[in-house]
């Protein structure tokens, strides 16, 4: 037996070792054989593939780097080297080695499931479902894993809020510039109109609040809040935003999460929750509204801002994000157990140079 094992091919013997539990030491083995000379271009993926196992992220990100410089024109290469841009959380640029991995070889099915479960963590459900789709009806691994990621697309499409992976690479992309992008060019006042509205509704003045700040971005609408705050936690989906709203060292905890899992798990109470431009990001507001009024102590106050739909309902728009109707706003409210304490109409933002028609609501836990 041991003259059996000593003869079986490296790359075997580290994969069965990666597949057994035992990562490090496949490192160990294919980093001996590379030092020896006796490893090429397989052993360097296979290297980085077992590092990423290894939870070696930056160096596996290193070693595949490397192997893709060196040979640019294999596509398994390529596709290693997206793999470990997403186990670094770089999503755009894993998508684009992912598409390179298929120009280079186009009916490489794991580039294929690759490339569309990237577009499903992207939160872009249709595109995935058409690089699927090909792959789901396979009587192999690749497709049993592929249709498993099928029907996680399709379940998307029939949710009523933007998918959360969409949120978070919408937002990871836009954090290191959002403050100037949004202030600056689309002329942003959200959290400005919700501290207007919370001065009008907090009688006789804004008192000290503890206070949620949903959504919370680079943290504007907690710097707008912060002198009434004896307390401010945020929560956000996207871990650049959060990185951006702990430089401001205004937050007692910022949570990285869905908003309403936040709330749903939550123990603290608040006299203060804020949305400034968050909600447009859900279409079915009796999960948010629900979960908020349970946090909030009596006579606490939800505040938030919406992007306005004439009539009835709510519709998801062209930038995709959510419009909702006064009278939707209104019945959620009241069904979720709120008294309206102010529904004005706003202007939160600037879009392709015309006003945003929009709502700011304040509604009180009785």
């Amino acid at each position: 037996m041991a003259a059996k094992s000593s003869n079986q091919d490296p790359i075997e013997r580290a994969q069965k070792l990666v597949v057994a539990g035992k990562a490090a030491e496949a490192c160990a083995l294919l980093r001996t054989q590379l030092k020896e000379g006796r490893g090429g271009l397989l052993t360097r993926i296979a290297l980085g593939r077992a590092l990423i196992q290894a939870n070696e992220n930056g160096q596996a990100l290193e070693m595949l780097r490397e192997t893709a410089a060196l040979a640019p024109a294999v596509a398994e290469a390529a596709l290693a080297l997206g793999e470990a841009l997403i186990a670094n959380g770089h999503l755009p640029t894993a998508i684009a080695e992912f598409e390179r991995a298929l120009r280079l070889e186009p009916e490489l099915p794991r580039a294929r499931l690759a490339l569309g479960s990237a577009w499903l963590e992207a939160g872009e459900q249709d595109r995935a479902i058409d690089i699927l789709a090909s792959l789901a009806h396979q009587d192999s691994d690749t497709g049993r894993e592929a249709a498993s990621k099928l029907a996680q697309a399709e379940a998307m499409r029939s949710e009523a809020r933007s998918p959360q992976g969409y949120v978070r690479h919408l937002f990871d992309q836009f954090s290191a510039n959002y403050d100037q992008r949004m202030l600056g060019d689309l002329r942003y006042r959200a959290h400005a109109i919700l501290r207007e509205l919370a001065e009008l509704v907090l009688q006789p003045e804004p008192r000290s609040c503890a206070v949620l700040d949903l959504g919370c971005g680079t943290g504007l609408a907690g710097v707008a809040f912060g002198d009434i705050a004896s307390r401010l936690d945020g929560v956000d989906l996207s871990p650049k935003m959060i990185e951006e709203a702990r430089e401001r060292g205004i937050y007692d905890e910022l949570i990285l999460g869905d908003l309403v899992t936040a709330l749903e798990n939550g123990v603290s109470a608040y006299d203060l929750i804020l949305a400034a431009d968050t909600l447009v990001y859900l279409g079915d507001l009796a999960p948010v509204l629900e979960r908020a009024w349970r946090r909030l102590r009596p006579d606490g106050v939800f505040l938030f801002t919406a992007e306005r739909k004439p009539g009835s309902g709510f519709e998801l728009g062209p930038k995709r994000r959510y419009r909702h109707s006064e009278d939707y706003i209104r019945e959620q409210a009241e069904r979720a157990g709120f008294h309206i304490a102010g529904l004005i109409a706003c202007v939160p933002r600037i879009e392709a140079g015309a006003p945003v028609d929009g709502l700011a609501v304040a509604l009180q836990r009785p």
